[in-house]
């Protein structure tokens, strides 16, 4: 090789390293720029606010939303047990049971619990093939009875034994029928309600409104001290939930047989008669003496019934909020008392004659 080849040799390895040098210096300076990218990007997002501000995304409504909008829209009526209590057919209670029972039919349909009605001049209801006048009944006065009701009666229509019912010795009456305001059971005597109007007999017996019972009670037990009493003021537990007497007054008695009155203000079944159970104190008697401010009639005897003028039917529609009722059943005109105990009489004799073949 002669001198002038080899200088031309160094010279193109000088400049191929010279290249390459510019090119490892790009490199670096490259990655010293993509860091300090990277590097402002992380301060930038640490400098965002963390939380951005929510936005309520319209929803387009589904099929089912739109079912069941237009199924809301299209509940109408009232509830058929509430046509029917109206109509004088029964309570709601009495009303929804025999609903249950596939009774009732709507225009030719089975009805079920829950279904409502929109009465109109071609609405047909029948409780067991039996087509129920509605327009009617809804015209008809609200009258109520009051009840000395006599121990050894059942507070049902029918008894399957044949024995006595509270419905044997009431009046008979045409396009409507008489309903209880609550129940006594069969040792228990004294006032009970009735009346023509459902939706009464409905409210009254409603434990939301509260209406007062009054019971005079005899009991046999133990010595019967106040901090007893006490208890019974303040609840005690029973099966079905807590109960109490809201006032308790001691009447009298010898010995071990005492006789107090007191006041509930709901109806469950012997509630009287179980809250004095709890404290190891039985009943020997018991009989109710006041509903509302509806007062046992002194004058009516056992078995007997006085149906009650418009200023009481008034009372008891008022203290459920019912407007009042106009027109009544009663002559005001005649004598009242004379005319009851005429019907009374005749009620009891025959009730006698009843019991008698039974």
């Amino acid at each position: 090789m002669t001198v002038f080849q080899k200088k031309q040799t160094d010279k193109r390895s000088a400049s191929f390293k010279h290249s390459q040098g510019e090119k490892r210096f790009d490199k670096r300076s490259g990655d010293k720029r993509s860091s300090s990218k990277k590097f402002d990007e992380q301060s930038e997002r640490r400098a965002r606010p963390m939380s951005k501000p929510l936005v309520k995304k319209s929803v387009k409504p589904t099929a089912s939303s739109v079912e069941v909008t237009e199924k809301k829209a299209k509940v109408v009526g009232e509830k058929l047990q509430k046509i029917l209590a109206r109509a004088g057919q029964g309570s709601r209670r009495e009303l929804e049971e025999i609903i249950a029972a596939g009774r009732v039919s709507v225009n030719g349909k089975i009805a079920s619990l829950g279904d409502r009605v929109q009465v109109s001049s071609a609405t047909k209801i029948r409780i067991d093939g039996n087509l129920i006048s509605l327009i009617p009944a809804q015209k008809e006065i609200c009258r109520v009875l009051m009840y000395y009701k006599p121990e050894g009666e059942l507070c049902t229509r029918s008894d399957p034994e044949g024995r006595a019912t509270v419905f044997d010795r009431l009046p008979r009456l045409t396009g409507a029928r008489w309903i209880a305001v609550g129940r006594l059971d069969i040792n228990t005597s004294g006032l009970l309600l009735f009346t023509t109007d459902g939706e009464l007999a409905n409210r009254l017996m409603h434990p939301s409104r509260e209406v007062e019972r009054e019971y005079s009670v005899r009991v046999f037990g133990n010595i019967i001290d106040e901090a007893m009493l006490q208890r019974l003021r303040k609840g005690v537990q029973l099966e079905d939930g807590p109960a109490n007497f809201k006032q308790i007054k001691t009447v009298g008695g010898t010995g071990l047989n005492q006789w107090f009155d007191v006041t509930l203000t709901e109806g469950r079944n012997r509630e009287v008669r179980r809250l004095w159970e709890s404290q190891g104190v039985e009943v020997s008697r018991l009989i109710r003496i006041r509903y509302g401010n509806i007062k046992l009639e002194k004058g009516l005897p056992r078995g007997g019934w006085e149906e009650m003028g418009l200023e009481q039917v008034n009372y008891l529609r008022e203290l459920v909020g019912l407007p009042a009722e106009t027109e009544t059943k009663v002559d005001v005109t005649k004598n009242r008392r004379r005319t009851n105990i005429r019907q009374i009489r005749k009620a009891v004799k025959q009730h006698s004659k009843y019991r008698v073949k039974v």
